[in-house]
Order: structure tokens, then sequence, then C-alpha cells
């Protein structure tokens, strides 16, 4: 567990102090980039999550499930 709490430390270290812009280019430079990136994007959305009221989570729940209900088994759908 203590790594888990290592990388989202890690993570928050490397983005505290970014403006909004510099937070959108890594995000986006993060989306369908190398799979390393995908932890960092994890504790990024884990933020986003914690502060999201009910209705907006269901919102987002929706918006996955709709997209995974319409992307075939394996197909390559992410971020495009």
């Amino acid at each position: 567990m203590s790594i888990m709490l290592d990388l989202r430390q890690a993570v928050i270290h490397k983005v505290q102090g970014h403006s909004k812009e510099e937070l959108r280019e890594m995000i986006d430079g993060s989306i369908d980039g190398p799979e390393t990136a995908l932890p960092g994007l994890g504790v990024v959305f884990e933020i986003i999550w914690k502060d999201l009221d009910p209705a907006k989570k269901d919102n987002v729940v929706t918006m996955l499930h709709e997209h995974l209900k319409s992307s075939a088994p394996g197909s390559p759908t992410i971020g495009s």
C-alpha cells in the first residue's frame, strides 16, 4: 500500500503549482500516450472524483458506460 501512496504523492508533487494550461497539456499529452502515463492519469482522476457531487459522478459513470457499451470488445476505441 505504501507504493500507491508514494505514487500518489509523486504525481501530486509533480503537478502542484502547474497553471490550468499546463495541467491541460499534461492531460492531453497523456491521453493515448505511453502506458506509463496511466497511473498518473489515475491519480488525477481520483482527485477529480473525490470533489464531484453525486450527480456529476452519475454523469461520468453514464458517459463511461455508454462509451463501453458502444465499443466492440477488444476494439481500440478508447480516446478516439
